[in-house]
């Protein structure tokens, strides 16, 4: 596997969809335990606290999503990474390409998007679902839910909360189930079960599937990509400005 890119203090694996998938099927028929996060604009601006946890967490990895990742890569090291990996995207295609029978748990989500993934997620190949819980019931009872998840014997466990909580949940629960792969997919479960469109293939070719998101959820969104990425740029910028003079 490729190097990685140190982007605002958050380190990037710079890497391909195959070589990737490779590199995790191994992982899983070895049974070593790795952390799966994504890293777009909005999680570097929302999860500093956490990036020392994230450095010394040796089994870690973060991959690169979307285009502000790249812009910011291009102005660093001059270029851009070498593919889009977001989770969406890669999320199903590493299921689909899974080499060995492997236990799924889904957690996150309303209970009707979560089971409508489920169900899309059980058709594969290689997956059996064994066992989905929604990212709302989960606090009522969060022992009996832990619980459950490790009684489920998941290989792999999605974990859909959104920036930050996904990646705080993730990093405090880890060592809680004997899953080999633990992954942050944030909005993937809506756009599997329907809830969110996808934007068309040609807007995704361009990277402008932000924009398109933006369209259909303005209130939601509007901050994010407004003043969240003038932010994103301002820490990139600075935290190379100090490196520079370390």
């Amino acid at each position: 596997m490729s190097g990685r890119r140190d982007i605002a203090g958050f380190f990037i694996c710079n890497t391909t969809t195959d070589v990737f998938i490779r590199f995790l099927n191994r992982r899983l028929r070895q049974k070593r335990k790795t952390v799966l996060l994504f890293a777009n604009a909005n999680l570097i601006t929302r999860c500093g606290h956490l990036r020392k946890i994230m450095e010394q967490e040796r089994d870690l990895y973060i991959l690169n999503d979307g285009i502000a990742l790249d812009a910011v890569s291009w102005l660093r090291f001059g270029s851009t990474f070498r593919e889009n990996l977001n989770g969406t995207d890669f999320t199903p295609a590493l299921l689909g390409q899974l080499k060995q029978r492997t236990r799924v748990f889904l957690l996150g989500g309303t209970s009707e998007v979560v089971a409508s993934a489920a169900s899309v997620f059980g058709k594969f190949e290689n997956v059996q679902i064994v066992g989905t819980s929604d990212g709302y019931t989960l606090w009522d009872d969060h022992e009996e839910q832990i619980r459950q998840i490790r009684e489920a014997r998941p290989d792999v466990l999605l974990v859909a909360f959104g920036n930050p909580l996904q990646e705080e949940w993730i990093l405090q629960n880890r060592h809680s189930f004997d899953a080999s792969l633990i992954v942050g997919v944030g909005a993937l479960f809506n756009f599997v079960s329907g809830l969110n469109p996808r934007a068309p293939e040609l807007v995704r070719k361009l990277r402008l599937e932000w924009a398109h998101r933006l369209l259909l959820e303005p209130r939601r969104l509007m901050g994010r990509y407004t003043i969240g990425m003038v932010r994103f740029f301002a820490l990139a910028l600075l935290h190379d400005r100090q490196r520079s003079l370390s």
